[in-house]
């Protein structure tokens, strides 16, 4: 019997487990290359903008896992649907996998290995952000009528900065997107969870 849609109760449940271990392989391989710094401080010196990316994607990857409770209200559950979440939640695997990768001996420390390795890293975090928009307006439009404009501004200016990031190397620049990338997560965390969160 060919099946297109899951009207099943437990349907989310299944697909939020699927989701789930993929985002805890992502925490892992993170706080794993996190810990290196800790290991092998003679050898492997931290850099402040691949380290404070680091933190950014430790931050996403929280919010994701907490924001994908309101997928709950879909009745509807089809596997384009399905595939959809399931690469939103593969390419936040692969922020954490470009920032840590196996081995960085061919690079002069990770510094110079995100430098070098930036295209692909600010081309995957440029598509992250169109598809948390698209992400919101999945889960219904009394859910996207929650956010305020700068919601919608976020996505079109993280595109556009990491345009910019994945063609320039000066590190000004990116000392700057990470730092306003930082602030922009942490308030908006708190004006969308004010308090403990809703």
């Amino acid at each position: 019997m060919e099946q297109t849609a899951a009207h099943l109760p437990d349907a989310f449940t299944h697909i939020r487990l699927i989701l789930g271990f993929v985002i805890s392989l992502s925490l892992a391989r993170l706080l794993s290359g996190l810990v290196r710094f800790v290991q092998h401080p003679e050898t492997l010196k931290p850099d402040a903008i691949h380290l404070m990316w680091s933190f950014s994607v430790l931050l996403l990857l929280i919010h994701f896992w907490w924001w994908e409770f309101w997928l709950g209200a879909i009745a509807i559950w089809t596997f384009a649907l399905y595939v959809f979440l399931l690469m939103f939640a593969l390419q936040l695997f692969l922020l954490t996998a470009l920032l840590y990768p196996d081995n960085v001996s061919e690079y002069a420390g990770y510094g110079d290995y995100f430098m070098r390795r930036r295209a692909w890293f600010f081309s995957v975090l440029a598509s992250v952000n169109l598809f948390d928009v698209v992400d919101t307006l999945i889960k219904g439009a009394h859910h996207a009528a929650q956010y305020s404009w700068d919601y919608w501004v976020q996505a079109p200016a993280y595109v556009l900065l990491s345009l910019v990031a994945i063609f320039t190397a000066n590190r000004k620049f990116h000392i700057v997107f990470v730092t306003a990338n930082l602030i922009w997560q942490i308030f908006f965390i708190a004006e969308a969870f004010s308090v403990l969160g809703s």
